[in-house]
């Protein structure tokens, strides 16, 4: 297989049809066809299947999209080796939205210090997400909580989160049944914090009665402030919230109250950029925005609105 018709093949896996696929490869459509037509008559097997004006991977397509996956990337590793370790280019980076939003934007600016040819690509998603786009080869690197999807991942420490309960202050958690007690206000499923969430609930023996998905800290935060439910976030993410004394904040046990961000990357896929990347965080160095609050919060008359489980 010449490693210019895998790129041809992922391209239209990418884009879903042969008329993007033709865009973004600068090609004519009948090109792209008549190569993926070649690729598919060499392997013996249909690597698409049509649906509606789209096209689909067939099972033994997805089978190839992965192996071509590697094979394009350890081909660019290879050029990027023989040729210049530079850190510079594109540097596609995935994170969790909390840590997008908190903790990356001082780490970022300190890379782009250091490393100015580079240009950083940022996207969101939940864990789940992240390590699919990694396996994919969409992102190069993801700060992602744990638990990661199975995979052939490097990881290290990037960040340990300080882990807190969130209600309204009017909101008691051992509300009865049909009480905002009994409602999650989380992420989509693949969110760790939506997990331990579930787990919390479980552990007191209380089965929500309803989940509220939304899509930012910023809405899950404004939706506990006013009494819709409960949720489950790292401390410096609730402590950015404007109307703090609007929130009670219950501290978790001793052993469920830390988890760990981590920056992964994919084993045996190197780059200068990523390496770029991972040493700013090797040794738990790297600089971090740090709220200007106390860990526990303060209302604004003084009290104290931290409570322990």
């Amino acid at each position: 297989m010449e490693l210019s018709d895998l790129h041809i093949f992922r391209t239209v896996a990418r884009e879903g049809g042969v008329t993007r696929a033709a865009e973004k490869l600068n090609r004519v459509q009948s090109n792209v066809t008549t190569r993926v037509r070649q690729l598919e008559e060499k392997l013996g097997v249909d690597l698409f299947l049509r649906q509606g004006r789209g096209l689909i991977l067939s099972p033994a397509g997805k089978t190839l999209l992965a192996y071509a996956n590697r094979m394009l990337d350890l081909a660019a590793e290879a050029r990027n080796a023989v040729t210049d370790r530079a850190p510079r280019g594109l540097l596609r980076i995935g994170s969790m939205e909390s840590a997008a939003a908190i903790r990356l934007p001082t780490a970022l600016s300190e890379f782009n210090r250091r490393f100015p040819d580079v240009t950083v690509e940022l996207r969101t998603g939940n864990t789940l997400q992240l390590g699919n786009a990694l396996l994919s080869g969409e992102i190069d690197a993801a700060f992602a909580g744990e638990p990661l999807p199975d995979g052939p991942f490097n990881t290290l420490t990037a960040y340990i989160e300080d882990l807190v309960i969130v209600t309204a202050k009017t909101v008691p958690l051992d509300g009865p049944p049909g009480s905002p007690s009994r409602v999650m206000l989380a992420f989509e499923h693949g969110c760790p914090h939506r997990m331990r969430l579930e787990d919390w609930f479980e552990s007191r023996g209380i089965m929500a009665e309803r989940i509220v998905e939304m899509g930012s800290w910023h809405a899950i935060l404004g939706c506990a402030a006013v009494g819709m439910g409960v949720a489950l976030l790292p401390r410096i993410v609730v402590e950015t919230i404007p109307d703090r004394a609007a929130l009670q904040i219950h501290d978790l046990p001793p052993n469920k109250n830390r988890a760990r961000t981590l920056l992964a990357w994919r084993k045996g896929i190197t780059s200068p950029n990523v390496e770029a990347l991972v040493s700013l965080y090797e040794g738990g160095t790297a600089p971090t925005l740090t709220p200007n609050a106390r860990p526990g919060l303060q209302s604004r008359a003084g009290e104290d609105t931290t409570s322990r489980l």
